[in-house]
């Protein structure tokens, strides 16, 4: 049986959610959105992905600043929904917002609830080494992804995967996962489970102070927080290659089996010493360029072995 859906999402994670949706035969009787945002060099209002997707398809889009107000939660009930699916949508639903379907509303979490409830969930989970994650389908309550657990499917995080990797891989089983709960739901046989209190940890928002890697870490620390923050904002060290100091980012490493004065380079292929072990740096990128490869940016950068990589001081 269809459904009458309110999608709510935002970025590129949750287009494969509304993908399926669609291709399952439901009926989306509005999809909500943050607003357009101004990017690039002219400044341009962009739409979101997710608005890019429902204009396509001639749903009626939705971009209120706020659901707090009566009128915006009066817009929402009017749609006389069956269901919201809520995808990354960056915005805290009131209670009144989330009552008005009939069957409440299902949000889909990039983790194994309750590690890593919040906003970063998947980059968390690769900066803190995790061997695992996964996708789950919760019925939102007014709590910071507290809502009871539907449905879960777990998949293992590769040595070297990076968070963007990652995200690709959990933005389309968590499509799947989405379309299977609603399948369920549909049929009234969708039961949920109480997250359990032990193992909760939180998923905070990136800062920029903290993407800054210090190689007095051991080379497994500094490679998980390299993969974790790649490709966005992107882990960096600040470096003198001849015009002062600059931001460079790296975005893939390396474990090798070397060691040495931590932040010194070790050879001619960009291996640097940490507190224990050592990291090769695979992918970097300079301030207003693209990204390269190790050997293309050593073809542009002259550094000796003995180096000392990173430094402490602040760019001005």
């Amino acid at each position: 049986m269809s459904l009458r859906i309110v999608f709510m999402g935002t970025p590129d994670f949750a287009v494969p959610t509304l993908a399926e949706i669609v291709g399952q035969g439901h009926e989306v009787v509005a999809v909500y959105t943050r607003a357009p945002a101004r990017k690039g060099r002219g400044l341009a209002e962009q739409p979101s992905p997710v608005q890019a997707m429902a204009d396509r398809f001639g749903f009626p889009v939705y971009t209120p600043r706020t659901l707090r107000d009566p009128e915006a939660a009066a817009t929402f009930a009017a749609h006389e929904a069956d269901v919201a699916v809520v995808v990354a949508y960056g915005m805290i639903l009131p209670q009144n917002v989330l009552d008005a379907p009939r069957l409440g509303c299902l949000n889909l979490h990039a983790s194994i609830l309750p590690r890593w409830r919040g906003a970063a969930p998947i980059q968390r989970a690769v900066m803190a080494g995790d061997q695992e994650t996964g996708v789950a389908v919760m019925k939102m309550e007014a709590g910071l992804d507290t809502g009871p657990v539907g449905m879960l499917e777990r998949v293992t995080i590769g040595r070297d995967e990076t968070s963007g990797d990652l995200h690709d891989r959990l933005s389309r089983l968590g499509a799947d996962l989405m379309a299977r709960a609603l399948a369920a739901l549909s049929r009234g046989a969708l039961g949920f489970m109480p997250q359990v209190d032990d193992g909760i940890t939180y998923a905070s928002k990136i800062t920029n102070d903290e993407a800054r890697i210090d190689f007095s870490w051991s080379a497994q620390q500094v490679h998980d927080h390299v993969r974790g923050l790649s490709p966005f904002p992107g882990a960096f060290i600040l470096v003198d290659l001849g015009k002062g100091v600059e931001r460079l980012k790296v975005l893939r490493t390396t474990l090798v089996d070397a060691a040495g004065i931590p932040g010194t380079l070790l050879d001619d292929q960009l291996t640097i010493a940490c507190g224990t072990g050592a990291v090769r740096l695979l992918q970097v990128q300079r301030a207003g360029k693209g990204a390269v490869s190790a050997a293309d940016f050593l073809n542009g950068a002259r550094l000796e072995k003995g180096a000392r990589l990173a430094i402490e001081e602040s760019p001005t």
